[in-house]
């Protein structure tokens, strides 16, 4: 598989807020570009450009040390759903994240020290800019297609919005128009999480001290950010499955993250509490909390109809196809709103397709279930909505499932 990994500079970037700073994109391609084949691929909240292949790392002599492993290689490369013998991937690392795209983290050119809370505040909108802006650099003209999961959904609907000529067929999967106030409320919970721990420092807690010490990093905060993330990306009875009630030891087992609780050593320690702080203690080596705090707040704002008077209104500009994608027990992202999403498409006048994947795993089943993701989508590229994967789904009946957490 061809590929190529590079970092292009965009040059002063404006972002929607009115603040500008010199921007540095990273990205990856995969396969050729015969000037008809592009898909841009759009990440999820703390995944990278690191769509496919081999995991970053140290048996990876180009890769970079602790960033995330390769994130939908099951649905793209050489003979997948998105096959890159056929077509030329891209996908860009979004701005306000910390896998090379300029950040929190970067270094401000005007003072010599990282950005910290003094990097502009980023929306999806900006995100969608910067790709198209990168696309340009790169000599991209038309997309055959724009593909995204969770916020990258929201991602690939702000380009059917804000570019329509520049695509002809969607796929959002996974996602809405907005978040509900549940979610919301989750996304408060986790960034208050990292602000109120002391180690934050109002987000300067990059570099050394006045005595030359590394500055200790909110992990703690992050970490429980990143526990509050996981719940909502498991369904019940997925977590029923896979770790019950059952113990993995006594609460005094609990390294990573456990708080300092006397009490608790008469109490189990519970694997799903052992799950949790495993993902947090990984995700704690790997991501920054400012870019945590920059990108749930891009997240939660994004809003399909702001500056229109609906969500079709929004949509109204789009002439190509659209499937969208949902699955049955994801309650960060529900059914439900994909219909609603359906529907606005419909009144827009868009071609659309609405595919229903029955499911237990919640909002990771769009990484974790390839078999169901991989063939609609690849048939929708190739074919668009008389893709036989497609029309098929089209012919079956899905009850919406809306599991919540917190009851039923």
């Amino acid at each position: 598989m061809n590929r190529t990994r590079d970092v292009a500079d965009l040059g002063e970037f404006e972002f929607e807020c009115g603040r500008s700073v010199p921007l540095e994109v990273a990205y990856e391609t995969y396969g050729e570009y015969d000037g008809n084949n592009a898909v841009l691929a759009c990440h999820a909240l703390t995944g990278s450009q690191h769509v496919t292949g081999p995991r970053r790392g140290s048996d990876d002599e180009n890769g970079t040390s602790g960033q995330a492993s390769a994130w939908w290689s099951d649905v793209v490369g050489p003979g997948k759903a998105i096959d890159t013998r056929e077509y030329f991937v891209v996908c860009a690392n979004v701005p306000g994240s910390c896998y090379g795209t300029t950040g929190p983290a970067s270094i401000d050119p005007e003072t010599g020290d990282p950005y910290g809370t003094d990097f502009p505040p980023v929306t999806v909108g900006d995100w969608t800019r910067a790709q198209a802006r990168l696309l340009d650099l790169l000599g991209v003209g038309p997309l055959r297609a724009v593909v995204g999961g969770s916020v990258g959904g929201m991602n690939v609907l702000e380009w059917a919005k804000r570019f329509p000529e520049r695509v002809d067929r969607i796929v959002p999967v996974a996602t809405a128009a907005r978040l509900d106030p549940q979610m919301l409320g989750i996304d408060a919970v986790a960034r208050r999480a990292i602000t109120t721990d002391p180690n934050w420092n109002g987000g300067e807690y990059y570099g050394t001290d006045e005595e030359g010490d590394p500055r200790p990093e909110p992990n703690e905060g992050l970490a429980v950010a990143r526990q509050l993330g996981h719940l909502s990306y498991l369904s019940k009875d997925s977590m029923d499955r896979k770790f019950g009630r059952r113990s993995a030891g006594r609460a005094g087992t609990a390294e990573a993250f456990a708080p300092d609780d006397p009490a608790g050593e008469f109490f189990p320690y519970r694997e799903v509490e052992s799950y949790l702080d495993y993902q947090a203690e990984k995700f704690v080596e790997r991501f920054d909390a400012n870019s945590y705090l920059y990108l749930t707040r891009a997240m939660d704002d994004y809003d399909l109809a702001e500056g229109y008077d609906s969500d079709a209104d929004a949509l109204a500009g789009f002439s190509g196809e659209a499937l969208v994608v949902s699955f049955t027990g994801d309650w960060h992202f529900t059914v439900e709103q994909s219909e609603r999403l359906t529907a606005a498409f419909e009144t827009a006048g868009v071609d659309t397709a609405h595919h229903v994947v029955e499911s237990d795993h919640g909002h990771d089943a769009f990484l974790v279930e390839p078999e169901e993701v991989g063939p609609p989508i690849r048939d929708f590229l190739s074919a668009g909505l008389d893709g036989k994967a497609v029309s098929d789904a089209e012919e079956r009946e899905f009850a919406p499932v809306h599991a919540s957490l917190f009851g039923d």
